[in-house]
This record gives C-alpha cells, structure tokens and sequence, in this order.
C-alpha cells in the first residue's frame, strides 16, 4: 500500500540523515540529536511491522513502546544543548537530574505487562489500541515531557542572534514538526484514550517533511553558531511552566470532578482551583520570590551573575528619559533596587561647605537621620578604599560607630560616589529582598560601575542648572534693560519740565503741575530703582558696627509691635547699609510668613563667631524645597513675590565672607541664622578698596 511506501520512506529518510549528522559533525549535541531522531524512526518502523504482521502483531508494539520509552529522554537532552552555547549554558544538577528522571518510562514500560498499558481486542484489524489506567498516566507523562522539549527548541530559536537564525531556521523548524506530530498523535489519544494506528501515514509523511528541512539546514545553512538563553526569557520561561503545571492540575481536578456526585463537594474542589489560582497568582507578583527565582536561574545557569548589556542598555535607557534633577535621581534610585533585588537606597551628596553630607532623595527607604557628618568614620573608609562598603563583611570600627545609624535606617551597602578622586557623595542601599542572596564580587563592580555613570549624569544635570540659572542672571539683565527705557522716559520728562520752568514758573497753575508730575515722577524712579538694585557685585563699605543696635534700629523702622529683640552686644565689620537690608528682608519675611498676632523674634549672639537669627512660628517650608529652590533667583512661595530678596541675601552674606542657615518644618516654623566671619586687615582692606 502507498502508506507503508510513505512509512519506510520516512524511517530510510531519517536513518540516512542520522548517519549524514554523525559523519559530519562529531560532537556530543550532535550525537544526541541523532540518537533522537534515530529512536524516532525505529517508532514508526515498529509501528509499520505491527500492522503488517501476519502473526503476534502486539510483539512489534511492544518494541514499538520500548522506543517510544525513550523518546524523553533523548529529546529532552537534544533540546537543552542544541545549537546552546556549551560554556554558560550547563546543564544544572536540576537538569540532569530531571532528564536522569525520563528513564523511568523504560522501566515502567518493562515493569508492566502489555495488557497494563493497553489492550487491543481486534488490533490489527481495527487499528485501535486502547488505554489501560497504566497507559493513560503513562502517556500523559510522555506528553508533558515532548511538549517542554517544544518549547526549548521555541526559546532556542527565539533567542538566536539574526545570523543564528539564517544558520539554524530550517533544522530547528524541521525539529519542532517532527516533536509537534508526536505531541498531536499522544494528545489524540489521551483525548479518546485510545492510539490510532491510523495516523501512522500522517506522521510518517510530516516526518519526510521535516526531514526535508533538517537536510537543507545540514547541507547548506548548518554553521557552528550558538545560541545562549536570555534571562528574561528563562525566567518567564519558569513562569509559562509553573502557569502550564496549575492548568494540567486544573484538567486533572475537572477529570476527577466527573466522579464527585456530592454537590457539596464539588463546591469544594471548585473553591480549592480559585483559592490555589489566587495563591499562585500572589506568589508569581512577589519580590521575593522573583528574586528568588531569578538568583536561581542565574546560579544554576549562567556563567555571570547579570546580564550587563540589558542592564546597561536598561539603566542609560531610564537616564534619557529623566526630565527633572528629581527625576533622574529617582531612576539612578530604582534603577540600584532593580537591578541587585533591593528594597529601597537613598543618595547622599557634599554640601557646599563640605563638612557634611545631606541625604537629597530616597527611593522606599525613609531615613531618619538624613545628614552624615565628613568626618565619620564610614565617610573616610569609602573615601580612602573607594569601594563599595558591605555591613555582611566584618568592619568593627565602622559598625561600632554607626550601629546605630545603621541599624535604624536599614542600610546594608554604601555606593561611593566619586568626581576623580573627590568623594562627592555615596548612595545607601536598604536590605535585599531575598535574604539568603549571596553578593559577590560581579555585584560590587557593577554596583561602582553604575555609581561612575550615575555621578556623571548628576553633574550634567546640575551643570544643566547653572545654565539655567545663568539665563536666569542674564534675564535680569534684559528686564534692567527695559527698566532703564522707563527712566530714560521720564528723565526726559524732567527735562521738559525743566525747559518750561524757565518761562512758566511764576504761573500759579504750573507751579502745582509742576510738583505734581514731579512727586509721581520719583516715586515711579524709586520704585523701578528698589526692584533692580544690588542684584550684583556687591562693594562694601566696612566698619566695625554693633548688631544689636543695628538690629533694634531694624526693627524700630518697620513700627511692628511684634518683634522681640534680644541678645548679647556683638560687634563685627560689616557694611551696616547691606546688613541692615539681610535683617529688613528677614523680618519682613518671618511677618508674611506668621498669623497677625504670632511674635517674630530677633536675637543677637555669639557661638565660636556672630551671627543674627530670626525665628517665626508661620507656615514653614519642605526639606526639598530648602535644598533645591530657597536662595536661587525668581523661587518664592509667595503668592506676589519677585523671588529676588533671599538671593539678595545670600549674595550679601557671600561678599562678607559669611553664610545663612536655616532649619525650617512645614506648619511650625522657620528659623534663620546669619553668621559673620571674622576678617583680617588684608581682607577687609580688599573689600573696603
């Protein structure tokens, strides 16, 4: 008959490829991947001669059944190691330990009478071999393991590198229809619970096709690429499984629902798929667990710990996006928490003053001490080792003096941060999601890796801001140029004036315009000239001046009950004009800030070096907003403010050498501290000349 021609042009076609690979190429995948195809083939040659013998037809079947017992086995090992690269892709003990656990169908096969498995009462002459008990679970084993060696040779392919996959389309292609048929014609009977010999033309002739395939890949296309499995494809390759798995079980609990009479008890089974669903569900979205997962796969898998082109790629990728300083620091934050399973990580930067460092951003980790002096002993062992410090390594002196810090902020590991050799700031990293991760030297390197870009792309923005706020100084400019248009409009009308007060100034009438136009000339002069005024260099005309007399005489102009003075009689060499301006501005900012009847208090003092506070109980103001809006120009909180009287302040302070603290909470209150510096002869003579 035609079938059977078709039948043993399949298993000559597939043997004769078998000897072709093994000729051909001398390795073990290649070894493997012809013993599969060759137990392939005795399946459909045992099966032909089971249909056409003239006598104990079923003795045929049973060899049949031998080869089908090793079809696991082999296809199991030929989709783990075809065409994967043999130096990162091991095979795990877990691997092995499951394709060492395929042998089992051999001996199950041999274990158990043939009438266990199947029985035939009119076989051959009706084609149908049916299931046993035996044979169902059996061959539902047999199913389970052909379709995960389908879906190696999909993940294979998928990860193949675009010249990968001109070498190997077509043999992997041919490979999955040969694996795909026999996945069909087991499904088939595990749906009827019954083999249907009759599909042995149908498989035969899809087996000539593929080999079709396979032989034009051996032939023409066939090189030594390779192909290693990406980790994101592996881990939702576990996914796939594990989701494929509770869907199997699903089956298996509706199955067994056809043998449940009680109502009440198929309400329960019912009850039991959502509650596992549910659970597997919270399971697959937990951190621990994906990480979990994840340091798994990489243990047992690959050769290095992370991939760096995705993180890499990844971590630039999220830079680029970032479209605020806030923004970027959050992403460089998450980024670290990704990337090494972390639970939260905080950024410490350099004050200007450099004797301490301010915690700028948090991402899931709440700090309760937010500032690190530059003295601290942890400060100094990153800066002199510049390296990634660990608290699961043993530091005694470290520890011993911040325990305690350590311990309430949840750090773990400290991320220096360097400009060359200048430690500028570190990042703190919270605890790791899964506990039992072990972190080894490849963590630490990348972890300093990305710090060097991570402090690169903090730099370009901050230099990004001083450009802005360079423009910002430039506008300025541009405004005093608009500014000095208006006045140049009324000196000229001065000037009018003057020329007809030479002939009109003895009408009565003039006289009265006259001085009108002259009070509304000067009060619009002197209200454009206080909006622009010592923006600038500031030139200082210094003495000794006493503060608290300055800051009584302050208080006094304003006629503001409120004000409490108090302190010590301090003196230092000022400018007392531009200081009396610091305190104006202060005071009138503690009384906009503060409710009609709350006091703002002024105090003069001395602490290592003079300095003049003001303190208000209003509205306050946010950490972040001290630290990135307070002194720079046109940044207020208030609803008509210009923005310019703190960076008038600030620009004062700096021409005298001294500095304005403040410590501010938001609905408690704001307290404002001027330091002076004391001076020497030489400096006040460059500041006074």
């Amino acid at each position: 008959m035609i079938t059977d021609l078709i039948s043993i042009l399949a298993v000559i076609t597939l043997l004769t490829g078998v000897g072709y690979l093994l000729y051909s190429e001398r390795s073990r995948t290649g070894f493997y991947l012809g013993v599969a195809l060759s137990t392939t083939a005795l399946v459909d040659l045992f099966d032909l001669l089971s249909l056409n013998a003239s006598s104990d037809p079923l003795f045929w079947k049973s060899w049949a059944m031998t080869a089908e017992a090793l079809l696991p086995f082999f296809w199991l090992l030929c989709s783990l190691t075809l065409f994967r690269q043999s130096g990162p892709w091991q095979l795990s003990w877990k691997q092995k330990t499951g394709v060492a656990l395929t042998a089992l169908f051999l001996v199950v096969q041999q274990s158990f009478p043939l009438k266990a498995i199947l029985y035939a009462p009119d076989f051959p002459a009706e084609r149908l071999l049916f299931l046993a008990d035996v044979g169902f679970y059996y061959y539902v084993a047999l199913l389970i393991c052909l379709i995960i060696a389908l879906v190696n040779f999909e993940i294979t392919f998928v990860n193949a590198s675009p010249d990968a996959v001109w070498k190997i389309k077509y043999e992997l292609i041919g490979l999955g229809i040969v694996v795909a048929i026999q996945v069909f014609y087991y499904s088939q009977a595990l749906l009827y619970r019954s083999l249907n010999m009759n599909y042995l033309s149908l498989r035969s002739f899809l087996y000539l096709v593929a080999a079709s395939l396979i032989a034009y890949s051996l032939l023409f296309r066939r090189g030594k690429g390779r192909v290693q499995v990406s980790r994101q494809v592996a881990f939702k390759s576990v996914i796939i499984i594990t989701v494929g798995i509770y869907l199997i079980l699903l089956g298996i609990l509706g199955k067994g629902m056809q043998y449940v009479s009680s109502f009440f008890s198929r309400n329960i089974l019912i009850s039991l798929v959502f509650i596992t669903g549910t659970s597997l569900l919270i399971l697959l979205l937990s951190d621990r667990f994906k990480r979990k997962l994840k340091v798994q796969l990489h243990k047992n898998f690959y050769q290095y710990k992370h991939d760096y082109r995705t993180q890499w790629l990844r971590f630039t990728e999220q830079l680029s996006s970032s479209c605020s300083g806030d923004e970027l620091i959050q992403h460089i934050l998450s980024a670290y928490c990704d990337i090494f399973g972390i639970t939260g990580s905080a950024l410490f930067l350099r004050d200007a003053t450099q004797a301490r460092f301010f915690a700028v951003a948090d991402y899931k980790m709440p700090l309760k001490v937010d500032t690190i002096e530059a003295n601290n002993s942890l400060v100094t062992f990153i800066d002199e080792h510049a390296w990634v410090m660990s608290l699961l390594e043993d530091l005694p002196d470290i520890k011993t003096e911040d325990s305690d810090y350590f311990r309430e902020n949840g750090v773990f590991f400290v991320v220096p941060l360097f400009n060359e050799t200048q430690l500028e700031g570190f990042i703190v990293l919270a605890r790791p999601v899964y506990s039992k991760e072990v972190f080894i030297y490849e963590d630490y390197d990348l972890m300093k890796t990305i710090s060097r870009q991570a402090f690169l792309a903090i730099m370009h923005q901050r230099l990004s801001e001083q450009v802005i706020h360079a423009s910002e100084i430039q506008a300025i400019g541009n405004v005093a140029t608009f500014v000095a248009h208006d006045l140049k409009n009324h000196v000229s009308s001065l000037s009018l004036i003057v020329e007809n007060a030479a002939r009109h100034i003895h009408n009565p009438e003039f006289q009265k315009d006259m001085l009108t136009s002259l009070g509304n000339t000067v009060t619009k002069m002197q209200k454009l000239i206080g909006r622009l005024k010592n923006l600038g260099e500031h030139s200082l005309n210094l003495r000794q001046v006493n503060l608290l007399e300055l800051c009584e005489k302050t208080a006094h102009s304003l006629l503001e009950g409120r004000i409490a003075v108090s302190g010590t009689s301090e003196t230092a060499w000022v400018d007392e004009v531009e200081i009396q301006k610091v305190v104006l501005n202060l005071l009138m900012n503690g009384i906009e800030a503060s409710g009609k009847d709350e006091p703002v208090l002024l105090e003069v003092g001395n602490a290592k070096a003079p300095f003049i506070r003001v303190s208000d109980k209003g509205c306050g103001m946010s950490s972040r907003y001290i630290r990135t809006e307070l002194f720079k120009p046109f940044r207020t909180t208030k609803k008509k403010g210009l923005g310019i009287g703190l960076y008038q302040c600030s620009q004062i302070m700096d021409a005298h050498g001294g500095r304005i603290e403040v410590t501010s909470r938001e609905e408690i209150g704001t307290v404002f501290t001027v330091w002076f510096a004391d001076m020497s002869s030489s400096e006040i003579a460059g500041h006074t000349g």
